[in-house]
């Protein structure tokens, strides 16, 4: 699909390398020469004036990557000093020949102490993919040396110390400038804490041959602007504001009409056709006088909410909704009202505290909503917001748009996606209520379950990136509307 790349997982990564080094007859040195040139030429291209390059070898084929890097800087004529610790040797066949090669070459290679040769650049080759426990305490004097300089750092397929697989940080992890993978992207640095770490992150596919990947599974996948246009596609010249959905949004209790209207405007600059507001009635003039295309309606019984739900084709439920007894009452009828849903804020604290089985839903949490959907904490979230995301899926039969750097899209049966785009300015209040508008107005345009979280989820991450540049302090959710319209409509 136009707009999505593969991510893979650390086995299938290995495998990937097993596949190319056979199929380039069997000498794994020529990838290992191949990743070295590419890391060399990549370090030209964005610090073309570093003359003094200083490159941590750890004892993996990480490290043998980095030798070939510092063989290749110091034939250029740069000055390059090689930095291992003690029990840092080469271990792997292939990273002694590298560092072999090197010496031989006339480099020299040196134990680290205490600090770090000053230079104008720091090369990362301390530990690859396959590292993901916390540094020993030799590796931790390393890592934090590597960070204390004042140059650019410079990782070579993953920061050293973040997990590849999980983005998770189990220790101290290398705050690299630039990161450059070699043959396919790694899930992890896609989500979560490895994005405080990568800095700017590239690939280069080292010219494998094609044939690498045709029995390698990739384990989720990476969303980008493109993708937009294969879900929102052109309306019809002779079409209705039916054929774009009949969206009802419920909640708002006393104090939260904000939170409901946020999620109502959402939804119409999205491009639902016709959209209705259940709420308490201290809010419906207000959100008449601001939003007046939007449908209010004072709900205060069953009766006032019972034929607002027959007539929806998706139901956004849970902004500004609260967990007092009305909040509960028109929780449980629109849960039994059998039409498709999207559920965020006090909606999952509800549906929490009695979970079921649902028919047809997107679930939108944050991590802190995902802890409590799953009995555990937050922190256990976070440390792998993959494994979180697909346990919500599956325990409740939905869609789940997993909130946070690096959003990720679950459910059941499905590969996940990651949304390439957002931006730290828009954490703050308000947020999520527009993004529970934007999916519920794709759902009611016809999108199923799994397509509307990861269209509404991009739609909206790069509508907050679209509004961020007028800086991100200070962003608010209502800035993101204007620019909703724009990128609906690719």
């Amino acid at each position: 699909m136009s707009g999505t790349f593969p991510l893979y997982g650390t086995p299938a990564a290995r495998q990937l390398d097993s596949c190319a080094t056979e199929l380039l007859g069997g000498d794994g040195y020529t990838l290992m020469q191949r990743a070295g040139l590419a890391a060399w030429q990549y370090l030209l291209l964005h610090w073309p004036h570093a003359q003094s390059i200083v490159v941590v070898c750890g004892p993996g084929n990480n490290g043998g990557d980095g030798y070939v890097l510092a063989w290749l800087a110091r034939r250029s004529g740069r000055t390059v000093q090689v930095v291992h610790l003690p029990s840092h040797s080469p271990r792997s066949e292939l990273a002694q020949r590298a560092c072999t090669e090197y010496v031989a070459a006339g480099g020299q290679v040196e134990l680290f102490r205490a600090a770090l040769p000053p230079a104008d650049i720091v090369v990362d080759g301390l530990f690859g993919i396959g590292f993901a426990r916390a540094p020993d305490a030799e590796s931790l004097a390393l890592i934090g040396a590597i960070n204390a300089q004042a140059v650019p750092v410079f990782s070579l397929d993953v920061p050293s110390g973040v997990d590849a697989a999980t983005g998770a940080v189990p220790g101290v992890a290398v705050i690299a400038n630039r990161t450059l993978q070699f043959i396919a992207r790694h899930v992890g640095l896609y989500t979560g804490e490895a994005l405080e770490y990568t800095g700017a992150l590239d690939m280069d596919a080292l010219d494998v041959p094609p044939a690498s990947f045709d029995h390698v599974t990739a384990f989720a996948s990476l969303l980008s602007a493109d993708a937009l246009a294969v879900w929102l596609l052109p309306r019809r010249r002779n079409t209705h504001k039916g054929e774009s959905g009949r969206v009802l949004c419920i909640g708002g209790d006393h104090g939260s009409g904000g939170a409901i209207l946020l999620c109502a405007e959402a939804a119409l600059r999205s491009g639902a056709g016709l959209l209705s507001v259940a709420t308490r009635e201290a809010h419906v003039a207000p959100l008449l006088a601001r939003r007046p295309e939007a449908m209010a309606r004072a709900v205060e019984s069953d009766q006032d909410l019972q034929p607002l739900l027959e007539r929806t084709d998706c139901i956004a439920l849970g902004p500004g909704l609260g967990q007092s007894e009305w909040s509960r009452a028109v929780f449980r009828l629109a849960m039994d009202a059998g039409k498709p849903l999207v559920i965020d804020a006090d909606g999952l604290n509800l549906l929490a505290a009695a979970p079921r089985l649902l028919h047809d839903a997107v679930l939108t949490p944050h991590p802190g909503e995902a802890a409590r959907l799953l009995g555990t904490d937050t922190a256990d979230v976070q440390r792998d917001r993959f494994t979180a995301a697909q346990a919500i899926a599956d325990r409740f039969g939905a869609a789940v748009v997993l909130k946070g750097a690096g959003t990720i899209v679950a459910a059941p049966e499905h590969m996940p996606r990651v949304i390439d785009a957002g931006n730290p300015g828009m954490a703050v209040g308000g947020m999520g209520d527009v993004l529970t508008g934007v999916i519920a107005a794709l759902r009611g345009q016809g999108l199923n379950a799994f397509d509307a979280a990861s269209a509404g989820a991009l739609l909206h991450s790069l509508a907050g990136d679209e509004a961020a540049w007028d800086g991100q302090r200070g962003l608010l959710p209502s800035d993101l509307m204007p620019h909703l319209r724009r990128l609906a409509n690719p």
